[in-house]
C-alpha cells in the first residue's frame, strides 16, 4: 500500500495539482535557518547576566549538577522541578564552557526547535504560507521573544509538546465525513512531506521513499508511542506539561464513548474508531515524571518541592477568588496579552466573511477535529494553571500560545484576501509590546524591561565592587544573589550581603538596620510594588544615610545608600 504522503521521487505517483511544483525540504534546514535568525535577533541579549528565576533556581541547579553530579540541588532549596533542562545546560557547559553566552545559545537552540515544530505543524495542516507567517508571528510575540534566550523550563516544555502533537495527529487528519474539505485536502495537508524528515528532529523512522518505509512510519502504534515519548520528555522538562497528554486522554475517552452513539461526535474526533486501550497509551507519558517525583521524595522527604514552594504554588492558590482572578488572567494570556488581541480580534472578525476560493476551489481550513485538539489542550492549560501556580506568569502558556496563533493565521488566510498585511500589522504590534512598557504592573520578563532591570543591577553591582569592595550590604532578592555569586554575571567577585529584606518598606528597612548594626551600605531598587516600597531618597532619610549612586532606565531605578558614619 502506498501512502499519499510519500515524498515525490521516481517511484512515487504523479503529484496532484495541489502538490504540483512543491519541493521536498528538510526539517534540519528549517531548524538551522530559524536558529540563525533567532541568534541575529537576540545578539544584544546573549551576554546579559542571569535574571530573577534563572539566578534563583535554574542556573544554580544546573551548576550543582555539573560540579557534583547531583540531580537535586544543594546551593538552593529544591522545588521538585524535573531535571531535564538543568541536565541539558550542565552537559552544554561541560562541552562548551560554563558561560552566560553558552547558556543563552543553548536555550536559543531549544526555541529554534519549538519554532521548527510550529512550522511543521502549520505546514502540514494549513500550508507553507501560513507556516511561515505563524513562525514569524510566534517568534516576535513578546513573551516568546524574551523567553528564547532565558534559562527557564517553559520553552523546552513547549518544544516537546509541539513535536508531540505533530506526531500525535495523523498525517491525513481532516474533517471526518466532510466531502468538501476532503476534496480540498491537498491544500490543507500541503507540507505532509515534513514527515519524511522527522528522523532529523525526533528520531522517528527515516524518510519514506518506498512502500515498506511508508507503512512503518504511518503505523498508528508507532506514531502514538513516538508522541508519548515526546510528551514524557515535555513532562521531564516541566511538570505542568503533563496537562497535554492528560487533556488528550480525557478527550479521547469522550470521543470513544460518544462517537458510538453520535455520528456528529464521530466527525469531531481525530481517530474516533480506536479501541478502549488506545487512550491509555497516553498515560505512559506520566511514568517518567512519577519516577522522578518518587526519587525526589526518597532524597528530600517531599514530593512536590520544599514546603514553602508547595504552599506558595498550591495551598495558597485554591480559593474561589484566586481561581477566578487567575482564570481571567490565563484567558487574557492566550487571547489578548501583549497585543495578541490584534491577531485574535482580526481572526474573530474574519469569521464573518465568506471563505475565499482559488481556481473555484474553496480555501481549506485546519480541520475541525485538529482545531478541537488544539482547543482541548489550550483549555486544559487555562483551567489547570488557574488552580495552581503562585505566580501567574505568561511563559507558563508557551506550549499553547503558538496553537492559538496558528489557528488565527490560518483563519485569516482562508477568509481575507490581504491576510499577509494583517499578519504583518500584528507582528508590528507584537514588536511594539516588546519595546514599549504598558501603564499597568506586569512581570518585567515579559518584554525587554527585563533587560533594563539587568543592566541597572549590573552597573550598580560594578559600582559597589569598584568603590566599596568590602561593603556590608542590606538589599532584597534577587540583588542579594546577584552580589553573592560572581558567576551570575553582575560582579567579578562576590560581595558581602549581611541580610536580605522581603521588600523596601519603611518597616522592613528599619528592622533590617536594627538587626544588622554593622551594615554600611543599602542597595535599593524599584520593584513591581510601587505603593509599598520606599523610593531611594525616602529610604536615605529613614536610615540617615547618603545617596552615593543612582541610575534609571525607562521607569526603573536603582540606588546605593551609604551610612553617614561609613567610608564615602
Amino acid at each position: 500500500m502506498t501512502s499519499p504522503h510519500a515524498s515525490v521521487d521516481a517511484a512515487a505517483p504523479t503529484p496532484s495539482p495541489a502538490h504540483a511544483g512543491r519541493k521536498p525540504y528538510r526539517v534540519s534546514l528549517v531548524f538551522v535557518s530559524i536558529f540563525a535568525a533567532l541568534v541575529l535577533l537576540h545578539l544584544p541579549l546573549l551576554r546579559l547576566p542571569y535574571y530573577w528565576d534563572e539566578a534563583g533556581y535554574f542556573v544554580p541547579a544546573a551548576h550543582d549538577l555539573l560540579h557534583t553530579g547531583r540531580l537535586i540541588p544543594r546551593s538552593t532549596l529544591s522545588n521538585a522541578h524535573p531535571p531535564l533542562v538543568m541536565a541539558y545546560l550542565a552537559l552544554g557547559w561541560k562541552l562548551f564552557g560554563e558561560t552566560i553566552v553558552v547558556t543563552r545559545l543553548l536555550m536559543t537552540l531549544v526555541a529554534a526547535a519549538t519554532l521548527a515544530g510550529v512550522f511543521c505543524l502549520a505546514r502540514r495542516f494549513a500550508g507553507q504560507a501560513v507556516a511561515v507567517a505563524t513562525v514569524a508571528s510566534t517568534a516576535l510575540y513578546s513573551v516568546v521573544f524574551t523567553q528564547t534566550t532565558m534559562a527557564h523550563l517553559d520553552m523546552a516544555a513547549a518544544a516537546f509538546t509541539i513535536w508531540g502533537l505533530l506526531l500525535y495527529l495523523p498525517t491525513n487528519a481532516r474533517d471526518n465525513n466532510d466531502d468538501a474539505t476532503n476534496a480540498s485536502a491537498g491544500a490543507t495537508n500541503e507540507g505532509d512531506d515534513v514527515t519524511n524528515e522527522l528522523d532529523a528532529a525526533t528520531g522517528a523512522p527515516a524518510a519514506p521513499r518506498a512502500d515498506a518505509a511508508t507503512v512503518r512510519y504511518t503505523n498508528p502504534l508507532m506514531r502514538r508511542l513516538s508522541a508519548v515519548a515526546l510528551f514524557a520528555l515535555a513532562a521531564l522538562s516541566k511538570e505542568t506539561a503533563i496537562l497535554t497528554p492528560l487533556a488528550l486522554f480525557g478527550w479521547e475517552l469522550l470521543c470513544l464513548v460518544s462517537s458510538r452513539r453520535s455520528k456528529t461526535m464521530r466527525s469531531l474526533c481525530v481517530e474516533p474508531r480506536r479501541g478502549a486501550l488506545w487512550p491509555l497509551l497516553l498515560l505512559l507519558s506520566l511514568v517518567p515524571l512519577a519516577l522522578w517525583l518518587t526519587y525526589h521524595y526518597l532524597h528530600t522527604g517531599y514530593f512536590f518541592g520544599n514546603p514553602e514552594f508547595f504552599r506558595f504554588n498550591v495551598e495558597s492558590t485554591v480559593t474561589p477568588a484566586r481561581i477566578l482572578f487567575a482564570g481571567a488572567i490565563r484567558l487574557w494570556h492566550v487571547t489578548a496579552y501583549k497585543n495578541l488581541f490584534f491577531l485574535t480580534g482580526a481572526a474573530a472578525l474574519a469569521m464573518f466573511l465568506r471563505p475565499l476560493a482559488d481556481a473555484s476551489v474553496e480555501r481549506a481550513r485546519i480541520s475541525i477535529p485538529v482545531q478541537l485538539v488544539f482547543a482541548v489542550v489550550t483549555l486544559a492549560h487555562v483551567v489547570a494553571l488557574s488552580l495552581v501556580g503562585g505566580a501567574v506568569l505568561a511563559r507558563y502558556m508557551l506550549p499553547v500560545v503558538p496553537l492559538v496563533i496558528l489557528v488565527c493565521v490560518s483563519t485569516l488566510r482562508r477568509r481575507v484576501r490581504r491576510w499577509p498585511l494583517i499578519v504583518a500589522l500584528a507582528c508590528a504590534a507584537f514588536a511594539f509590546a516588546l519595546v514599549v512598557n504598558p501603564p499597568y504592573r506586569y512581570p518585567w520578563e515579559e518584554n525587554l524591561a527585563y533587560r533594563d532591570f539587568i543592566l541597572l543591577h549590573k552597573d550598580a553591582a560594578q559600582f559597589l565592587s569598584e568603590r566599596y569592595p568590602d561593603a556590608k550590604v542590606i538589599t532584597s532578592w534577587p540583588a542579594s544573589d546577584e552580589l553573592r555569586n560572581a558567576h551570575f554575571g553582575y560582579t567579578d567577585k562576590p560581595l558581602m550581603v549581611l541580610t536580605t529584606v522581603e521588600h523596601f518598606s519603611a518597616t522592613e528597612l528599619a528592622a533590617a538596620a536594627a538587626r544588622e548594626p554593622q551594615y554600611d551600605t543599602v542597595l535599593i531598587f524599584s520593584t513591581n510594588n510601587k505603593f509599598r516600597d520606599l523610593h531611594a531618597d525616602e529610604a536615605a532619610r529613614l536610615l540617615g544615610g547618603q545617596l552615593v549612586y543612582q541610575n534609571q532606565r525607562r521607569g526603573q531605578w536603582i540606588a546605593v545608600i551609604r551610612k553617614a558614619s561609613g567610608e564615602q
